[in-house]
């Protein structure tokens, strides 16, 4: 599943919750220093996907008829094109691996900035980083369905797309994080 940004804080909170957690990591500045260092590396990489994303989209638009004229189906297309150029914008296309590389620069920035300390090997508290990651992937799905059940079983009909359903889903969204302890 391919992360949204503004979801962005979202998973950068669970990483600082992850690592309050973990008993061999100290944070230095508090939880909010750790998500705002965390979704600054996670909104840069989401940032540079959307300029790949966009250069792929211009290509597309610029030999869209002859797309048309062969049939091609777009979407796989987009994608193939995206992997061709995703090493020219440093994109990984492999969410495990892209996960993993943002856990290793979440760190890196984590610990260069004094924002934690730990006494054991790098690797073990990346891996509390690349969790986080994975867990709140593997919880969204689950959420969303809750969250969608919520609003459509409301008296008041609330129409997706609005204004109104955007900010409702994100309350309950947030809701349902806390109530699982990943905010």
């Amino acid at each position: 599943m391919r992360l949204r940004p503004h979801r962005s804080g979202y998973v950068a909170g669970k990483i600082a919750v992850d690592l309050i957690n973990a008993p061999f990591v100290k944070l230095l500045k508090g939880k909010e220093a750790v998500v705002d260092a965390s979704k600054k590396i996670i909104e840069q990489s989401l940032k540079v996907e959307k300029e790949l994303d966009g250069k792929v989209k211009e290509m597309i638009d610029e030999h869209y008829d002859d797309i048309e004229l062969q049939q091609a189906d777009e979407r796989q297309l987009f994608f193939m094109i995206k992997k061709r150029l995703a090493p020219e914008f440093g994109v990984i296309m492999n969410y495990d691996d892209r996960y993993n590389d943002l856990a290793h620069k979440i760190l890196d920035e984590l610990y260069e900035e004094y924002l934690i300390e730990y006494d054991v090997n790098d690797n073990q508290v990346k891996n509390v980083i690349f969790k986080s990651f994975k867990d709140f992937i593997k919880a969204y799905e689950e959420i969303d369905d809750i969250v969608y059940d919520k609003i459509k079983k409301m008296e008041k009909e609330v129409i997706p797309g609005s204004a109104e359903y955007e900010l409702l889903y994100d309350r309950l969204f947030e809701e349902e994080l806390i109530r699982r302890g990943m905010m």
